[in-house]
């Protein structure tokens, strides 16, 4: 799920079958509708980054308003996908637009709550978490009584559809949370987040939900999967409590469809599952992992070194853990960051440069190495 504004005040921070096996066709939706740009807006202008952000060349903003987030690229490097929140949406929906900001277009059903999309090879079908078709209206946020947490919402599954929406078939149907899905670079499996299993596990399955298949099994949430360009292993965040006391308090939440984000580290394993390490001991927040193009660092969001916690930005580590590096300076919040297929061109979602305090839009550049 995404790392919403409201993450930004306090902690910004982000997320989101009894097995779905075939899809089961629902009613289609609608042909994608133009999203439209007023007169006055930012789209497809142009900001130099930071002196320090010597990795960036001239940043170009392609959406301005509302809260975006999770941009991802086709597979053919020439379209994103993203959330959003925007009028007439009380909460977010799914677009996708051209890497200069135009054609932005509504490819979910407009109604319930969406989150991580992605394009499946070939650019022809996408797959997104929905809770649609548990209600038209979104979801309620939950109030912070407990502290900063995050809403699990049972209703969340995963849909299958054309680029431009239409053909929605449904993916999963488990109780429980299933969300967060992304797609091999082999274009053969799907990586996801589930409670299907009583706890938050990342699961692996055929792109037409069959064969699938637990990947972790430690108590606590694990998720937020990537796979590396090859296919061959798994980038995540996760967060394994230990303490007696943290494990009944992450328990007592989980039990009311909640999770305190807090505290996240990125971790890695082979695409079966094996070999799972933990790549950073920082502390702290870190989510929205995504490999580099060889395959060797990994480049994440966290709040490290940030005593207050509300300021996030981007940071690149060696997949040893060794030689972070702090790639973005802009304060308030950077996130999302991903590599285009082509492995020149970098997307990432930021707060700089806003119409209004506190939005959050996307930025696409050139990665100067």
């Amino acid at each position: 799920m995404k790392l919403t504004i409201v993450v930004m005040t306090l902690l910004i921070a982000l997320f989101t079958l009894t097995l779905g096996c075939a899809q089961q066709e629902t009613a289609e939706t609608e042909p994608a509708a133009d999203a439209g740009l007023s007169a006055a807006s930012k789209v497809g202008t142009t900001i130099q980054p930071d002196p320090r952000e010597i990795h960036f060349g001239e940043l170009t903003m392609l959406t301005d308003g509302g809260e975006n987030a999770e941009a991802y690229f086709a597979y053919g490097s020439d379209k994103l996908i993203f959330q959003s929140t925007r009028p007439p949406y009380a909460c977010d929906q799914i677009f996708t637009m051209n890497l200069d900001g135009s054609d932005q277009k509504l490819v979910s059903t407009g109604t319930g709550r969406t989150t991580c999309a992605y394009f499946y090879p070939g650019d022809d079908r996408i797959v997104y978490a929905s809770t649609h078709e548990g209600g038209e209206a979104c979801p309620p946020t939950p109030d912070h009584s407990r502290g900063y947490v995050w809403p699990l919402y049972p209703d969340y599954d995963l849909y299958v559809a054309r680029a431009d929406g239409s053909g929605i078939s449904k993916l999963t149907d488990s109780p429980g949370y299933d969300a967060e899905a992304t797609v091999s670079p082999n274009g053969d499996r799907v990586v996801f987040t589930s409670m299907r299993d009583g706890d938050l596990e990342i699961y692996s399955m055929n792109l037409d939900g069959s064969d699938v298949v637990r990947l972790t099994e430690t108590i606590g949430y694990d998720g937020g999967p990537f796979y590396s360009p090859d296919g061959s292993k798994i980038i995540y965040r996760a967060h394994h409590p230990e303490d007696p006391d943290e494990v009944a308090d992450y328990q007592a939440l989980l039990a009311d469809g909640l999770i305190r984000p807090s505290k996240l580290e990125i971790w890695v394993m082979d695409a079966d599952g094996g070999n799972k390490r933990r790549i950073t001991d920082l502390g702290a927040a870190s989510f929205a992992p995504f490999f580099d193009p060889a395959g060797e660092k990994i480049i994440f969001s966290s709040n490290n070194g940030d005593p207050s916690g509300r300021e996030f930005e981007l940071f690149m580590v060696d997949l040893d853990g060794r030689n972070l590096e702090q790639i973005t300076f802009s304060g308030g919040f950077d996130g999302f960051p991903m590599f285009a297929p082509d492995g020149e061109t970098f997307v990432f979602c930021s707060n700089r440069n806003n119409t209004s305090p506190g939005e959050t839009n996307v930025f696409i550049t050139t990665w100067r190495d």
